[in-house]
């Protein structure tokens, strides 16, 4: 009796496998074969950030939720870096573990970079973003999440591969296979200082690659004030959503710069995991599917 108690116990642990990877592109990575890039490589400042870069074989990892927190609803991670590195910590597999916490499965996205020569900074990383989508519905029963509330966080750079991949029309620029019968486009967003989303040449637009419309999943954003590089871009996100009539929550936090992610900070903005949890709730896609 006392064996079986103590499997009893013993046994989750022993079944609890290390979050499962996957390749995105089972064959050649599109549009790769004319581009030079470096051995993937991990650097490490000692300032609690770890960065990846020269990425070129782009993979998701799932971290799923506990089974007795799970709500079935699931989100795909992109971290930042100004699309050369990505900040594969603080804005990724900490990120993972509050969504975990949350009863949210969290899947963490390594896409391509540094940008690609002679390509829009976000071309390679929009292919990878959209196959990821497709790919994690097509595993939505054997991950037990519900492929009809899919989410997309990213911040800075991320953030603006979250928006591109939020408000396109579903179309892709690489060869379909079968997972791609999947649609590409998540159920919302969440943005957390996204980068790039002003139009440089029209201040008062949104980038051309952001065409916010009446079918825009609903999104969630937060940004610093003193983040003075970015922070009209969410402001004028904000707007276009509201002006096309989609349900959007904005943050604007008085103090607060760029970066931050998971970070422990003074100020009030780094309670945004909190009030994206509550904007989750609230918008139902938090709740427990009934047993």
């Amino acid at each position: 009796m006392k064996i079986l108690v103590t499997l009893a116990l013993v046994l989750p642990v022993l079944l609890r496998a290390e979050p499962l990877t996957l390749p995105l592109w089972n064959g050649p990575v599109p549009g790769e074969d004319n581009q030079k890039i470096d051995t993937e490589k991990t650097i490490d400042r000692n300032d609690g950030i770890l960065r990846l870069t020269n990425v070129s074989k782009p993979t998701i990892t799932h971290y799923p939720a506990p089974a007795d927190k799970a709500t079935g609803a699931a989100v795909i991670v992109a971290p930042g870096g100004g699309y050369s590195i990505l900040a594969y910590s603080h804005e990724g597999t900490d990120v993972c573990k509050w969504l975990n916490e949350i009863g949210v499965s969290a899947i963490l996205l390594k896409y391509r970079t540094p940008r690609r020569q002679n390509l829009p900074k976000h071309h390679a990383p929009l292919q990878d973003a959209q196959r990821a989508v497709s790919l994690v519905r097509s595993k939505a029963a054997e991950w037990k999440i519900d492929p009809k509330r899919l989410g997309f966080l990213g911040f800075s750079a991320g953030g603006h591969l979250t928006a591109t991949v939020l408000t396109s029309d579903g179309k892709v620029t690489f060869p379909k296979e079968e997972v791609d019968s999947f649609s590409p486009i998540p159920n919302f967003g969440i943005l957390v200082y996204p980068a790039y989303l002003k139009d440089p040449e029209h201040p008062n637009q949104l980038v051309p690659e952001v065409p916010v419309n009446e079918n825009t999943p609903p999104c969630f954003l937060v940004v610093g004030h003193q983040d003075s590089n970015f922070v009209e871009g969410s402001a004028l996100f904000y707007l276009a959503m509201q002006r096309a009539k989609r349900p959007c929550e904005l943050h604007i936090f008085a103090k607060g710069g760029h970066g931050f992610g998971m970070k422990n900070i003074p100020e009030r903005i780094g309670g945004w995991p909190k009030l994206a949890g509550n904007w989750m709730k609230e918008m139902n896609l938090l709740s427990r599917p009934e047993k």
